[in-house]
């Protein structure tokens, strides 16, 4: 598939930049179907910030623990009706992951 450069908007900052043929035939083998949202100084500038948070900028949820009873922090929000473990017991249920 041939790729032509193209312009796009950044959404962080509102800058016009070139998402070059090349970059494009990159995310097409990275399997992305998407363009890119931001410019590469708002995407390094993303980057950097999520490595100053020690790599997770997502929200945790408190829960109890269904196995050990202990209290714990999940990525997820947790559901009434669905078990949640802490990582140690975590381990014990899914030894394979």
């Amino acid at each position: 598939m041939s790729f032509q450069d193209k312009s796009v908007h950044c959404s962080v900052c509102g800058t016009i930049f070139s998402f070059s043929a090349e970059e494009q035939g990159f995310f097409q083998s990275w399997g992305c179907t998407n363009e890119p949202k931001r410019c590469p100084s708002c995407r390094q500038s993303r980057k950097v910030e999520r490595h100053r948070n020690g790599g997770s900028d997502r929200r945790m949820f408190r829960a109890t623990c269904a196995d050990c009873g202990r209290d714990t922090e999940v990525p997820f929000e947790p559901r009434r009706g669905r078990r949640v473990y802490c990582s140690d017991c975590y381990r014990k249920v899914r030894p394979n992951r």
